[in-house]
């Protein structure tokens, strides 16, 4: 190993230093010296558009790529919802270190007693075409507007536009200390696949930076992780299209749960399968077959052609 610290590279949201300084402290309780180094992706610098609008995959990660491959730096730490199913060519998806709660929430400043009523009318903002299609196939009267930036943006906006609520990852508000916002867990929705788990990537031929992972990854999370991506990666969903995805996983057992929604809500393909932990490739494959079975090839041929017509 070098003697020189290892250079990580992130984005410079509070949540993503949150992040990179999560996996730093790993780093030097396995006994290694660090730095951070940060980088702007796209998707931080044009927060005006929607994220499929300026690429989709890759938004959040690209330029951290960039970076690894021009050896700027030696390691990336991601949010692992915002990976390509598909890593670059040189590049390795080499630890997930730790999950935080994969459930999405509801912020309000207001009663949320509407939530109780079938008949209510509300306006809930939200980026996430997967939100979207779940929250108006529970809530058609509703309706969605768009939202972007980071979470203390988008807390903003909220108070600013007097909207009913947003929805956020559970994981990012605990990790921020801001749990005490959440008004409501929304245990119904099926989350994003990956939610809540880190990603630390390095290039693919350095032996150095794949040993140091190697000490800070989990491999039962990874199970999961790879169970809810391989479902994703099968149906050519990208992280634009409305696909839900959780592993549960009980002693050498993967459950895992998928769905995918219409943008307007109206029409929701849901399916569940079972594995071992050490085949989750194998889960999430069973799970996009049943998936197809239903429909969702169609589905999500439908849901890219209304994004970019």
């Amino acid at each position: 190993m070098t003697a020189q610290p290892i250079r990580i590279g992130t984005r410079d949201s509070k949540l993503a230093v949150w992040q990179a300084e999560y996996v730093q402290s790993s780093l030097k309780k396995a006994g290694y010296s660090s730095e951070l180094v940060f980088i702007k992706t796209e998707g931080d610098q044009q927060q005006d558009l929607p994220i499929h609008q300026i690429g989709g995959q890759g938004v959040f990660t690209k330029a951290l790529d960039d970076a690894l491959l021009d050896n700027r730096i030696d390691l990336a730490v991601h949010s692992c919802k915002d990976l390509p199913t598909m890593m670059p060519e040189g590049i390795l998806l080499a630890a997930i270190p730790v999950r935080e709660d994969p459930r999405d929430v509801l912020v309000s400043n207001q009663d949320i007693s509407f939530l109780d009523d079938p008949h209510s009318e509300a306006t809930i903002a939200t980026s996430s075409n997967r939100r979207r299609g779940q929250w108006l196939s529970h809530y058609p009267n509703h309706k969605i507007t768009e939202v972007r930036g980071n979470v203390q943006t988008r807390l903003r906006k909220l108070e600013e536009n007097g909207w009913q609520g947003i929805i956020f990852a559970a994981a990012g508000l605990k990790r921020l200390g801001l749990e005490h916002l959440i008004s409501t867990s929304l245990d119904w929705m099926l989350a994003a696949p990956a939610q809540g788990a880190l990603a630390v990537a390095c290039r693919q031929g350095d032996a150095d930076m794949r040993t140091v992972c190697a000490d800070i990854h989990d491999e039962r999370i990874a199970a999961g992780i790879t169970a809810e991506r391989t479902f994703l990666r099968i149906l050519e969903g990208g992280c634009s299209a409305p696909i839900g995805a959780h592993a549960l996983i009980e002693d050498d057992t993967i459950t895992l749960r998928g769905r995918l929604d219409a943008l307007d809500g109206s029409k929701t393909i849901r399916v569940e399968a079972y594995g071992n932990l050490q085949t989750p490739e194998r889960v999430g494959e069973e799970a996009a077959r049943q998936a197809r079975d239903q429909g969702a090839s169609a589905m999500v041929a439908m849901v890219r052609q209304q994004l970019f017509q």
